[in-house]
């Protein structure tokens, strides 16, 4: 494809070179890898808009990406080398705040850490929080609709999104950055680009809204006997603290052994080990000693209640951030580990105690051996339900031999998961990890719905092919297209 035409209409930058290009072409975690006609890096949204519309007009696929942090392979283009990359980092302008509205207007390229400055600064929180929040982008958290370790009190991204501005697949601008938090005025377009993936069209900006700047902010590690023991203080706590329980996390203690591995400075708080832990925070008006307080108190109670053995409570910014980084620290520890076979599930919070019993029992029948890593955001239902081989099978052989169970457990896990009424993509997006299996767990009404709203929005498929939907259903509607034509 010539691009002659497109460098004579377009302000941004334009690479074609290929050592300037790689390190688009590659996802985070190095799993997927491809190639493209050429980077667009747009400095506008006007500049957005005159790239869609000339791959409209040239027929070329568009590959948009953020950060580049995901982990489901949905910003990386495939290997054919037809698809023109669009890399929306430049778009990091924060266009406003407004204290009295709570909301902040942003371009896509900004990154949730600057997000999360902009509204310290105006002494307001963003709470999205996320791992790699110094790298991922708001656009990339809204067309993945990112969760995090807050969503129990404030939602996901879609939650925390009042209004849009997208560039559409045939290069239209869509305006809606409204700061409203009711406007029932028709169909919610906000809702049909945020969660999509880029297979709709491109986030260009958004309006965000922001909270008060908590008084306190305290942290507990507390060991739990169980799952169900886990659960029910999750329940405990939610009737003591009612909002001020802002997070509620899960690990197990092969999580934190994995930490205390690969963090040189990780230290357990405790006294003696548990077969599980719970991480909470609390962060509310009150100033620190009364939240202290309130959460003792639910210590007392749970001890006396059996639903928890012992815990440790922060007393510094230090202490807080120590007790965190336990929890924070255990993917890349796990990453350090080695292979991993990893699942990002939601179940509804009653069933994650059956689920885990029951699922672990089958995984340790059909596949002996293995351990399970097992963390995630309890109070909102998200788990990262990982496999790892077990320590002593770390050589070559057996980590072929264990990298090739990978489509038999994601199977068994995943059909345990749909049997429980739950997801088997929580908050990384399906991506191209887990695009085909999805239909498999959807129903056919569902597949025809969204295969709809693909044809309506993006009728040539160009806006990020073979993401998200099933490559059999994206070409029966192209196939559909081409014959109305």
């Amino acid at each position: 494809m010539d691009l002659t035409t497109l460098r004579a209409i377009f302000s941004g930058r334009l690479h074609t070179e290929p050592d300037t290009m790689a390190p688009f072409l590659t996802d985070w975690r190095g799993k997927w890898a491809g190639r493209a006609m050429a980077v667009a890096q747009p400095d506008s949204t006007a500049d957005v808009s005159t790239v869609l519309q000339w791959c409209h007009d040239h027929r070329v696929p568009v590959v948009p990406q953020g950060g580049n942090t995901g982990l489901s392979g949905g910003a990386t283009p495939d290997e054919s080398g037809h698809a023109l990359l669009l890399s929306l980092t430049r778009l990091n302008r924060v266009r406003g705040v407004d204290r009295m509205n709570n909301t902040i207007e942003v371009e896509a390229g900004v990154t949730l850490q600057q997000v999360q400055g902009q509204a310290l600064e105006a002494n307001r929180l963003f709470p999205l929080s996320l791992a790699a929040e110094g790298t991922c982008t708001i656009g990339g958290n809204l067309a993945t609709n990112a969760g995090g370790v807050q969503v129990l009190r404030y939602g996901n991204a879609r939650e925390l999104c009042l209004g849009l501005e997208v560039v559409t697949a045939e290069g239209e601008v869509w305006n809606g950055l409204r700061g409203l938090r009711k406007d029932n005025t028709g169909y919610d377009l906000r809702d049909l680009f945020v969660g999509s993936e880029g297979t709709l069209g491109v986030i260009t900006a958004a309006v965000l809204k922001l909270f008060p700047q908590p008084a306190s902010q305290v942290a507990a590690f507390v060991a739990v006997p169980s799952p169900k023991a886990a659960l029910e203080l999750l329940q405990l706590a939610q009737e003591c603290l009612a909002a001020t329980l802002t997070a509620f996390e899960l690990m197990s203690d092969v999580c934190i052994g994995l930490v205390e591995k690969h963090v040189p400075a990780a230290r357990l708080p405790l006294s003696e080990r548990s077969p599980w832990y719970v991480l909470l925070e609390v962060s509310g008006p009150e100033d620190e000693s009364r939240s202290a307080s309130a959460v003792e108190h639910l210590f007392e109670v749970a001890i006396e209640r059996s639903l928890a053995t012992d815990a440790a409570l922060s007393t510094s910014l230090t202490r807080f951030n120590a007790l965190w980084a336990l929890r924070e620290d255990i993917s890349e520890s796990q990453g350090a580990e080695g292979k991993t076979i990893k699942h990002d599930v939601s179940l509804p919070i009653s069933r994650i105690a059956d689920f885990l019993e029951s699922t672990g029992a089958a995984l340790a029948a059909a596949f002996p051996g293995l351990r399970l890593v097992v963390f995630g955001h309890l109070g909102d239902g998200n788990l990262h339900y990982n496999v790892s081989p077990a320590t002593d099978r770390s050589s070559a052989e057996h980590i072929g031999a264990f990298e090739a169970l990978e489509g038999p457990i994601n199977r068994l896990v995943h059909d345990a998961v749909a049997a429980h009424g739950g997801s088997i993509s929580a908050e990384h997006g399906l991506g191209v990890l887990r695009r085909d299996e999805s239909a498999r767990y959807k129903s056919p009404v569902e597949m025809k719905l969204m295969r709809s709203l693909k044809s309506a929005l993006d009728p040539l498929n160009l806006m990020n092919p073979g993401k998200l939907l099933s490559e059999a259903l994206e070409v029966s509607m192209h196939c559909s297209v081409s014959t109305d034509k």
